[in-house]
């Protein structure tokens, strides 16, 4: 009974947050339009410059998509980080602890609302992608393998958020983790193969969580073997987020 309870107040807060977000337009700026025009400018601004050995200029939308799908994601988890700390800092939190509401759900209504954000956000993408050339192999069970990761990552960055958005004392100090994730994104494989990198930079794009990953649902996309690199991405993803929650529940508590 009491989970029931707490899953439905969590619904009910996320519900709360995706009213209000809808009705703002930078959220629609951020969750549609911002990845729609990183798509298109690395396609169509930067694609024609880039020279991949065995990818043409009309496949190089098929190696990026996957990259910009997970910079559609981490673009996401800042506004995530936002919409926490404004809550923290508005006194939201306060007020809901002194309601007889699940205290878990506060935070869970959050999450869940940043993951549907976040699916938006990677239909836009998609949709826009297929609009400008992009074609996949993979058969019904990739996309589903597919889908698995991208919710898993979007809850992974998710969590990853919280304990920067509840110990930060100002708003653009809880978004500003993003831009770590962004750096990452673009020392990996999401935009060129990794071993036309120096040394140095190459053994780090190559031991980090975003290469494996990318580097997964571009094979799914492709039909190809997922091999070891799915397990790789599940194992980082699922540690990022058992430590993001482990020290995001010890900060709420201290809220």
């Amino acid at each position: 009974m009491q989970i029931i309870q707490s899953f439905g107040d969590t619904v009910a807060l996320a519900n709360r947050i995706i009213k209000h977000n809808m009705r703002s337009i930078d959220t629609l700026i951020t969750v549609i339009a911002m990845p729609v025009m990183m798509l298109l400018g690395m396609v169509y601004i930067f694609g024609g410059a880039i020279q991949i050995q065995g990818v043409s200029q009309e496949d190089y939308i098929n190696y990026v998509l996957p990259g910009i799908l997970l910079m559609t994601i981490a673009s996401g988890s800042a506004y995530t980080s936002l919409r926490i700390n404004l809550d923290k800092t508005s006194g939201m939190f306060d007020r809901f602890k002194s309601m007889p509401i699940s205290k878990s759900s506060v935070i869970g209504g959050h999450v869940l609302a940043s993951v549907i954000f976040m699916l938006v956000s990677i239909i836009a993408v998609l949709i826009v992608g297929f609009l400008a050339g992009f074609r996949s192999n993979a058969t019904f069970s990739e996309w589903l393998l597919v889908g698995f990761l991208i919710i898993l990552f979007s809850l992974t960055l998710t969590w990853l958020s919280v304990p920067f958005a509840l110990a930060a004392g100002s708003i653009e100090g809880a978004s500003s983790f993003s831009y770590i994730l962004l750096m990452m994104l673009f020392v990996s494989s999401a935009f060129v193969p990794v071993d036309g990198m120096p040394k140095v930079v190459r053994l780090f794009a190559e031991n980090q969580p975003m290469t494996p990953i990318i580097q997964v649902i571009r094979n799914l996309f492709n039909s190809h073997a997922a091999g070891n690199d799915l397990w790789v991405s599940i194992g980082w993803m699922v540690l990022i987020i058992m430590i993001s929650y482990i020290f995001g529940m010890k900060v709420y508590k201290k809220v």
